[in-house]
């Protein structure tokens, strides 16, 4: 019931899983975007009052479009997201997790109107509080979604591995297991290469360390067997 992963089925049959963003996370967005228009409208405000009365038009016209289509240009860009979406690792997506369409961008943008009824966008704060999928109204309309951008798991590297020697002598065929775990070290993920190397782990004379110091001597005794000494 805690599990807020939403899952979608591409028409090729792929299945999707992706994490809704909370409210926080939104909410810093819209306050990292705010502040990037507000300094927007603020330079221009500047070079208006230079141009007099042609300067006050050019403003007011500048705030209407940077209003209503600065969230629209970036989400239909390749990143899918505003500068302030961004810079907290969000984007925007359909909720069968392909690419915003432009009519989507259009609609949930224009529901902002909507969304931020009474007052201070308190009918987006309610309906993000009480979906499991944190969709503001405007969200629901467009059949969009707002998510976390997947991030690549850390990988192992042989970087600051100390040869070590083996407990016991190797057979050929363990010593080349060994050697080709450590080449395939830097591809697998960080969990992964703990559980391989766990099936290794004798031949650093105990199995009862940590998992990550299990990593560690295993991969030692690899660079030892190909000749690297400390």
């Amino acid at each position: 019931m805690l599990d807020s992963v939403v899952a979608a089925e591409t028409p090729e049959g792929i299945l999707l899983e992706m994490r809704p963003a909370g409210i926080s996370a939104r909410c810093c967005a819209f306050i990292i975007d705010w502040l990037i228009r507000i300094a927007v409208f603020w330079a221009a405000a500047i070079v208006a009052g230079l141009l007099g009365g042609i300067g006050v038009a050019f403003w007011i016209i500048l705030v209407f479009v940077v209003e209503w289509f600065y969230p629209v240009a970036f989400e239909l860009g390749r990143g899918g997201a505003t500068p302030g979406k961004r810079a907290m690792g969000l984007r925007v997506v359909m909720d069968n997790g392909l690419p915003i369409t432009p009519a989507a961008s259009f609609l949930r943008n224009l529901l902002r109107g909507a969304d931020f009824l009474p007052f201070g966008y308190a009918a987006a704060i309610v309906s993000m509080l009480v979906r499991k999928d944190g969709k503001r109204l405007g969200d629901m309309a467009a059949a969009t979604l707002v998510v976390y951008l997947p991030r690549p798991a850390p990988k192992a590297t042989l970087d600051m591995v100390t040869p070590v020697a083996p407990a016991y002598p190797l057979s050929a065929r363990d010593q080349s297991a060994v050697i080709s775990l450590a080449a395939r070290a830097p591809t697998l993920t960080l969990e992964r290469l703990d559980e391989l190397a766990a099936l290794a782990a004798s031949v650093q004379g105990s199995e009862t360390r940590k998992s990550d110091d299990v990593t560690r001597r295993v991969l030692g005794v690899a660079q030892w067997l190909l000749g690297r000494r400390a």
